[in-house]
């Protein structure tokens, strides 16, 4: 059952989203060849805690951690660890966060210094992906819709689209109805209503969209060994359309990038 929150709901949820991007944001600028995840990890749960939040992975179905941490060709919920990141690398970074009750979680996939070309497209494309999605959150419309929309793009550079993989409701617990899936038929699934708050998160394959998970019971990486890319925000539906609730703008300031894609999606 889909559950739609309150006007008063929604803002103390855009206050546990923007936790999780204020935290992006500091993260962005620690990226960088020599640094591990596991330190990543560390400064992310200090500065969860400073904002008067509960990181809100840590524990969640006995993940251990504050932070999934997947890089290369690690899809989601990669567990950090003491290897240093290298030049060349990319490191998605999934992060969730409990203030006030309701979960904020979406998730950026950062170049670690200077990167494929091929590689820097599939970041690009999969973040173009999310909000050709996002554009399909409106009353009335399906679940089906938003998958269709981020299919479809993604297809049309030959990447591959994760199925095992989804998006989900979001707010007194981390995974409500719906499941968003990435892919779909339009017309199909559940019907979106008034005031539901979802994440969806774009989940995007240099080759296959087949998957293999590591026997750690968490890590997910692609079949093939190429890379993956992940992106996502929390988005409610606020007069019948999408009103992001996250923002990328702590991340894209401190990486110096100028871009107004968040801005058709703000109140």
């Amino acid at each position: 059952m889909i559950i739609s929150k309150t006007r008063e709901e929604i803002e103390i949820m855009r206050e546990s989203a923007l936790v999780v991007s204020r935290t992006l944001g500091m993260l962005a600028k620690e990226v960088k060849p020599g640094v591990t995840t596991l330190q990543l990890d560390k400064l992310a749960e200090d500065f969860i805690r400073e904002q008067d939040a509960i990181p809100g992975f840590l524990g969640l179905y006995d993940f251990p951690n504050t932070l999934c941490m997947s890089p290369n060709s690690q899809i989601v919920h990669g567990i950090p660890n003491k290897n240093p990141l290298q030049e060349g690398d990319i490191i998605s970074i999934d992060c969730g966060a409990i203030k006030n009750g309701f979960y904020g979680d979406h998730a950026y996939t950062f170049a670690v210094g200077e990167i494929a070309a091929e590689t820097k497209k599939l970041l690009d494309v999969t973040r173009e992906s999310l909000y050709v999605g996002i554009r399909e959150l409106k009353v009335g419309n399906r679940v089906g819709d938003v998958g269709f929309a981020i299919q479809n793009f993604t297809e049309k550079h030959g990447y591959g689209v994760v199925r095992e993989l989804v998006g989900h409701g979001l707010g007194r617990v981390m995974h409500e109805d719906p499941e968003m899936p990435n892919y779909g038929r339009r017309g199909r699934g559940k019907k979106f209503i008034e005031g539901m708050v979802v994440a969806i998160e774009p989940m995007t394959n240099l080759g296959t969209h087949k998957i293999l998970q590591h026997n750690d019971g968490w890590t997910i990486t692609t079949l093939d060994g190429k890379p993956s890319a992940h992106f996502e925000h929390d988005v409610a539906i606020v007069n019948g359309k999408p009103e992001l609730l996250s923002t990328f703008k702590y991340v894209h300031e401190a990486l110096g990038i100028e871009t107004n894609e968040e801005d058709e999606f703000r109140a």
